[in-house]
């Protein structure tokens, strides 16, 4: 039994002397099931009046009320304390709901409102006895996603693209009649943001979100959201590097070879090379051609960003923390072969530098190794190349010249120009890009080589 923090255990006691009993509820019981430590928990309060219970929550600190139907209380950034309720569907929209808290709800009737069997068992604070009325414990045990209720289920579209999140965090299969039933449901009243909120945690909380995005298609979600990621089904590779040779099952290996090059990375840039990953070939359907005797996508690259921009625009994605999530996703897309190609012609250091104006090396580095690494274990045992050994060529290079994350700043300054008795004007700006060109080159290394290089041109 993982240990629970002191105010829950408090609180269930105060509830408890109150006539009533705390029950923790959804996913904290089954992260708890599974052996995982919940990193919040959520407590349903049975057999307490809605006054009495903000009299015993008010006595924890401050309380923050959320919802206007009905009522959670936030206690803390941990704990979400409400009662059981009974929801109905009366309009369009995750929010076309009446929801009405019930303190008297059989634990049978409270957990009917669920998505999946998973998430619909209690567990109570003080004893230890758990209550399973759906069959969710042996549904983990045997790794199977089932609804709770067909009636209910198909209220809120979001249940499906949660259907294919926790079957890729958690590895199980989506049981026969649950994805009937999400083949069934109209996804197009979502909003981008819950949209992206389970693509998120399919991409970032799974070891293999090739499962949840293989329940795209099987679910219908790709078909009705994303056409972008339909387009891929059936386009044949350059080579056999499938036993398929299709462009889509190349993409899911490839998101997850990119998901395990990611962990060391900050949140906005872990975003950026999943979603990389996930549209580096989605210029594919538009070039893809058969001629000289193999399949081949000519600039399926800049092909690609079209198709990226507008699958970003479904999600809503621009910039997290600050970070231009979007443009370098862009870019990520327009040069994920870049790499290969530099390892066959070898250019000069300049070619790298200027490659660090327009995209994030070691992002690339990642998106790329990905993309090499996702392929047919056969294929790779036979094609060295095609072991990423193009990508580590390069990032080594890209260490080498210091430009991992960004070009090299400007050596000479327009306050430089100015001291030399230079006015703004657009020769004023020839003179710092020439320069800064130079700079790129190796040809300036320091300010005075590069003050000199601009007295030349004035």
């Amino acid at each position: 039994m993982l240990r629970l923090p002191k105010k829950i255990r408090k609180l269930a006691e105060i509830v408890k002397e109150s006539g009533g009993r705390a029950m923790l509820v959804g996913g904290c019981v089954r992260d708890e099931l599974m052996g995982v430590e919940p990193k919040d928990r959520d407590l349903e309060i049975y057999g307490i009046q809605p006054e009495k219970l903000r009299e015993i929550l008010d006595k924890f600190g401050k309380v923050d009320a959320v919802g206007e139907a009905f009522t959670v209380y936030k206690i803390g950034q941990d704990l979400d304390v409400a009662l059981p309720r009974r929801e109905r569907k009366t309009g369009r929209g995750h929010k076309g709901f009446v929801v009405e808290g019930d303190p008297e709800m059989s634990f049978e009737e409270a957990s009917r409102r669920r998505d999946f069997t998973i998430n619909a068992i209690l567990k109570d604070v003080l004893t230890g006895e758990v209550i399973d009325c759906y069959g969710g414990q042996k549904d983990i045990e045997n790794k199977i996603l089932r609804v709770v209720s067909r009636a209910t289920f198909a209220e809120d579209s979001l249940r499906v693209l949660r259907a294919a999140q926790f079957a890729a965090r958690f590895e199980f299969e989506i049981e026969e009649e649950t994805k009937e039933i999400c083949r069934s449901i109209d996804l197009t009243d979502l909003p981008k943001e819950r949209i992206w909120g389970e693509l998120e945690k399919l991409l970032l909380k799974s070891a293999k979100p090739s499962i949840g995005l293989q329940y795209f298609y099987d679910l219908r979600i790709a078909e009705q959201l994303f056409p972008e990621l339909v387009a891929l089904v059936g386009v044949p590779q350059e080579k056999e590097w499938h036993p398929e040779g299709n462009v889509d099952v190349h993409t899911l290996m490839v998101v997850d070879e990119a998901r395990k090059l990611i962990d060391d990375l900050p949140y906005a840039k872990q975003v950026t090379v999943m979603l990389g990953a996930l549209c580096h070939d989605l210029g594919k359907p538009a070039t893809t051609a058969f001629f000289d005797g193999r399949w081949r996508s000519h600039a399926h690259d800049e092909a690609g960003v079209e198709p990226t921009l507008s699958f970003l625009d479904k999600l809503g994605i621009f910039t997290l923390d600050g970070y231009d999530v979007r443009g370098q996703i862009v870019q990520l897309v327009r040069y994920h072969l870049t790499p290969g190609m530099f390892y066959k012609s070898k250019p000069g250091d300049g070619a790298f530098r200027r490659l660090a104006r327009k995209v994030e090396p070691d992002l690339l580095y990642r998106v790329a190794k990905a993309d090499s690494l996702g392929r047919n274990p056969e294929w790779l045992s036979k094609e060295k190349w095609f072991k990423a050994e193009a990508q580590e060529w390069f990032i080594e290079r890209i260490r080498e010249l210091n430009v991992e994350t960004e070009a090299p700043k400007s050596i000479l300054m327009g306050r430089h120009l100015i001291e030399l008795g230079l006015k703004p004007s657009p020769e004023f700006k020839r003179i710092l890009e020439t320069v800064y060109e130079k700079q790129l080159d190796g040809q300036i290394s320091d300010l005075d080589e590069a003050i000199q290089e601009a007295k030349k041109m004035i």
